[in-house]
């Protein structure tokens, strides 16, 4: 018999069930209202109770009112009361049965007086608000003139329950969202699910009696920056323990009292009838906010069952058992496995690319089977790439999503034939590509980081004025690498509230290192500056955003490049920790001729253009390219190919941006 068969057998004797109890129930109500009892009443009601135990004998399961009392900790009176409200609900004439009951044809609903009169064992504390129909809030009240004579009416939830349909309450749809999917997780994580399971496992019959009488259960604290493992991993817990997951975001939580109530008695109840855990999503908020940290560590000390708490950082200070696990990437060899699962068949393809690809990227197997899944179309596609610059290529998408939402992605084209530098600066960046593009070798492969970790991060400083080349450079590097290239303002993630520019810097590096992409620090002189004494609190926050972001530096498994117009600003001991110091130069005549020569695409038309006349301007190569692409501008309405007037031109309104004057002896023999 499959599952679908042994649940249809289940719903329909749940129904003949429910039917019996609502028929015992509407047996009393008729009998108070004719207000007799005779021999042959009697016999309806033994009959009526037959049917009941029959119905009862005939159940696979627990039939759903029956859960509901044991859940809840119902009487016998408050669980006919609850039947005498969904009377209402299934009988068309109850209504009326209920004013006759009443004497009063206004009052044709069910109501606490006509069940304290009616009903067997009837006990005035099933009234009270701290009782369950009231605090579980499975029947809902009217307004009344008194307490006892007000409508009463089955919540819907509860309703749909006994009748045996399952679904979410629709007060906390769009708050909490289910999550039942596992995925698969790499050894160090099930390692993690297996911890809290048995964590959790000797609460959990206890949890699915009478909530109300178990201790609070532990809460489960998954630490990192890896949301999408933490929730695999809280699922995978849940599917261990026979639990279904709900999600919901930290910033739903409402900070009014009377609603955070309202939110967790409904979860509670929820979580009662569907046998549920609650991963409380606290990624995206920062500790730092003060008031929203309050109002979770209320709700976190205030809601009962299994919770598990998604955050980057540990919370302290909760009034409730909390059990911290940190959640970290799989490690490298995890990392090769799954990669090797994944390609299967094609992994003997890679050729042994396939530890440059995890010495590159760190992924999460959510990431790597879409890195996989984008490849595989390429594939498909007869695409004419091997298949190890496939995966790189796809990696490097999936790695984008959350950088691309804080700095702005570089795309870059240009190669070392466009930088026009002396050979020394150009030694040192092929020495910066070389130390990226080996680092897996030297520190995993030789050794030196089990030696040393520290300081492994590879950091550079490019130093020149606005237009030498610096971005240029780091443009160069990116596409050598194949890597992504962002660039960060650092002047726009510089706040001045405490602890914002770290925060700032903490998103950026976090979202970079799943890629390792190149960081371009754009204007280090921002936050670089020359460290002062410390004489007031502002001077050491000044400190402690310089320092942290030199440790971030030092541990970031890419390469980071900053990038500044006065290197004399810069502090010697921040100096220091940089491995790598460029200074690019303002470039003399003869570099200046070599970037006119090589300025112009080689499709542009031109005309007499000579190049030793054109590096007579005094300017940066920005300043050329901009001189450049605006006369190409010019000859191109002009329908004429570009020559020395358009540049010319170009070199004037150049010139006047930058609030300077061309000389005779600059345009000397041009026209």
């Amino acid at each position: 018999m499959n599952a679908t068969t042994i649940n249809q057998n289940w719903f329909d004797a749940n129904q003949c069930f429910l039917s019996a109890a609502l028929a015992l129930v509407r047996y009393e109500i008729e009998k108070y209202t004719v207000r007799s009892e005779n021999q042959v009443e009697q016999e309806q009601k033994d009959l009526l109770l037959q049917t009941l135990h029959a119905a009862t004998a005939a159940m696979p399961e627990t039939a759903a009112l029956d859960k509901v009392c044991k859940f809840f900790g119902l009487s016998n009176f408050e669980s006919n009361i609850l039947l005498m409200c969904a009377c209402m609900e299934f009988s068309g004439d109850f209504s009326g049965l209920c004013a006759a009951a009443q004497g009063d044809t206004q009052r044709a609903y069910p109501t606490f007086s006509l069940a304290l009169a009616a009903l067997p064992d009837a006990h005035w504390d099933a009234l009270a608000p701290h009782a369950p129909l009231r605090f579980w809030r499975l029947i809902e009240i009217g307004e009344g003139r008194a307490l006892t004579l007000s409508p009463l009416r089955i919540d819907e939830r509860i309703l749909h329950y006994l009748v045996g349909t399952e679904y979410v309450d629709e007060r906390l749809i769009g708050i909490i969202e289910p999550k039942n999917e596992v995925g698969n997780l790499a050894p160090s994580h099930q390692e993690l699910v297996q911890q809290v399971s048995i964590l959790w496992t000797h609460t959990q019959k206890e949890f699915l009696g009478t909530l109300k009488e178990i201790p609070y259960v532990p809460v489960v604290q998954l630490c990192g920056n890896e949301p999408i493992t933490k929730r695999a991993i809280a699922a995978s817990v849940c599917k261990m323990l026979g639990l279904s997951l709900s999600i919901i975001p930290a910033q739903l939580i409402p900070s009014a009292p009377s609603e955070m109530e309202t939110l967790i008695r409904l979860w509670e109840r929820e979580a009662i009838l569907s046998q549920g855990a609650l991963l409380l999503d606290y990624d995206k908020i920062e500790m730092t906010d003060s008031a929203r940290a309050h109002t979770i560590g209320r709700f976190i000390e205030r809601v009962n069952g299994f919770l598990f708490v998604s955050c980057r950082e540990r919370m302290h200070q909760i009034q409730r058992p909390i059990v911290s696990f940190d959640v970290y990437k799989p490690t490298t060899e995890e990392q090769t496995a799954l990669w090797q699962g994944t390609l299967a068949d094609l992994a003997p393809q890679l050729n042994g690319q396939l530890n440059r690809l995890v010495a590159q990227f760190n992924l999460t197997p959510s990431t790597i089977r879409a890195a996989y899944t984008e490849a595989a179309a390429q594939l498909r596609q007869g695409q004419d790439k091997d298949l190890g610059n496939i995966l790189w290529d796809a990696c490097r998408v999936q790695a984008r999503p959350r950088l691309d939402e804080l700095a702005q992605r570089i795309t870059s084209k240009v190669t070392w034939q466009d930088l026009v530098l002396s050979s020394t600066q150009e030694q040192m960046l092929r020495e910066i590509a070389a130390h990226v593009r080996q680092r897996a070798t030297v520190y995993q492969s030789w050794g030196f980081a089990a030696k040393n970790a520290r300081g492994l991060g590879i950091s550079a400083l490019f130093a020149g004025t606005s237009g030498t080349g610096k971005t240029l450079a780091a443009e160069v590097l990116a596409n050598d690498l194949c890597l992504d290239v962002y660039r960060i303002d650092l002047s726009s993630v510089i706040s001045k509230y405490i602890g914002e520019t770290e925060k700032n810097l903490r998103q950026v590096f976090d979202a970079a290192e799943e890629g390792g992409v190149i960081l371009l620090f754009d204007e280090a002189d921002a936050l670089f500056g020359k460290r002062s004494d410390v004489k007031d609190s502002h001077d050491r926050h000044a400190n402690i955003e310089v320092s942290y972001l030199l440790q971030r530096m030092e541990c970031y498994p890419g390469l980071a490049i900053l990038t500044t117009n006065l290197k004399s600003s810069l502090d010697t001991a921040f100096m220091r920790r940089i491995r790598f110091v460029v200074q690019f130069p303002f470039p003399d005549t003869t570099q200046r001729t070599e970037i006119w020569r090589r300025i112009f695409p080689q499709n542009t038309p031109t005309e007499g253009l000579n190049a030793t006349k054109l590096a007579q301007l005094n300017v940066s190569g920005g300043n050329i390219r901009n001189i450049a692409l605006n006369a190409a501008f010019l000859a191109a309405d002009a329908s004429e190919p570009v020559q020395m007037k358009h540049v010319l031109r170009a070199a004037r309104t150049e010139y006047t941006k930058l609030e300077k004057s061309l000389t005779d002896s600059e345009i000397q023999g041009w026209i």
